[in-house]
């Protein structure tokens, strides 16, 4: 009877430790869904607001080429935007 007994606990502290594991498990599984679904909030976000960003920049960067603004390139640089001005077509010659 008492073998049983010690069998028994035994038996009860294990599925304790599993329940409170399974507890843990559970809360840190639910903490990361949290951080994924802010991002996916937040790359959804930054893909509506991309129509808006990508004219604005464009019309900074045209802004900045066409009257040699130095400041306006420094913000653009600042933000990792680099643009080129392409030198003006040349009129082709007829001989």
């Amino acid at each position: 009877m008492q073998g049983k007994i010690k069998v028994l606990f035994v038996g009860g502290v294990i599925f304790l430790l599993l329940v409170i594991g399974n507890i843990g498990l559970f809360i840190s599984n639910r903490t990361l869904q949290d951080q994924v679904g802010e991002r996916a909030q937040y790359i959804q976000q930054s893909l509506q607001l991309e129509k808006i960003y990508q004219p604005l920049v464009r019309a900074l960067a045209d802004l900045a080429a066409n009257h040699h603004d130095a400041q306006i390139n420094a913000l653009l640089n600042a933000q990792g935007i680099s643009f080129t001005v392409s030198p003006p077509p040349q009129p082709a010659s007829t001989k």
